[in-house]
């Protein structure tokens, strides 16, 4: 009995690295998680309270994802440096979701397009333009975030979305952007600004397969609505 509760004691009393080394990453809450990467604390709090702290800040997990340094260095506690590891892990993270240039994914469809950025672009806070590069075969050779921020015609110019695509040479775009309030209905400034890569786009011959609106879990085409001519 007294060899059972030592073992239940010392099971108690394991943070979130001994959890880790004897039963994986899954296991782990989130804050958890953070806490290890941050690694330590500071004179008035224990890592794992700004661990906690970070994640109600910017509203949970996901509010990482475009959480600049000079917001994660705003929270009391939160440094440069661990503002940077943070930064970092992210970062890493968003890496090995996406898949590597050499194994090359080739978009069929609107489908395969909003699946290939769904889990990157659904929950950030602001809207990111989001242009693929896509060879003879439609297969994504490079990508580009063109703004970042409300939509506008001002912001996402030709030129630019062009500049980048006739570097790489590719053959077609496909265009992308999120919805941050998750309700991927396109809005008039949508419209517009597709229609006038379209037009850009037939210039230049570079075809403009579909520009996709990306919300949470959802995505509308709006090609498939009829906005391409």
């Amino acid at each position: 009995m007294r060899a059972v509760e030592e073992a239940w004691v010392k099971k108690s009393e394991e943070g979130p690295r001994e959890r880790l080394l004897r039963l994986g990453p899954a296991v782990l809450r989130n804050d958890e998680l953070l806490s290890i990467i941050m690694q330590s604390g500071n004179r008035g709090n224990s890592v794992y309270e700004l661990a906690q702290r970070v994640l109600a800040e910017v509203n949970g997990i996901y509010g990482l994802l475009d959480a600049e340094v000079e917001e994660l260095t705003s929270i009391p506690g939160i440094g440069v440096a661990k503002a940077l590891q943070i930064a970092a892990a992210v970062e890493f993270g968003r890496r090995i979701v996406h898949k590597p240039m050499e194994i090359r994914t080739q978009i069929r469809s609107a489908d395969d397009a909003a699946e290939y950025v769904m889990d990157r672009l659904r929950h950030l806070k602001k809207e990111h333009f989001v242009t693929l590069h896509l060879d003879t075969k439609h297969c994504v050779i490079g990508e580009d975030i063109a703004s970042i921020g409300s939509l506008d015609a001002s912001i996402v110019h030709p030129r630019e979305i062009f500049k980048v695509a006739v570097k790489r040479s590719a053959s077609a775009i496909l265009c992308l952007h999120n919805h941050p309030s998750g309700d991927p209905t396109p809005s008039p400034e949508d419209v517009a600004v597709t229609r006038r890569l379209c037009e850009a786009g037939k210039v230049l011959g570079i075809d403009v397969l579909d520009h996709i609106v990306v919300g949470d879990g959802r995505f509308v085409s709006l090609k498939a609505l009829g906005h391409f001519s």
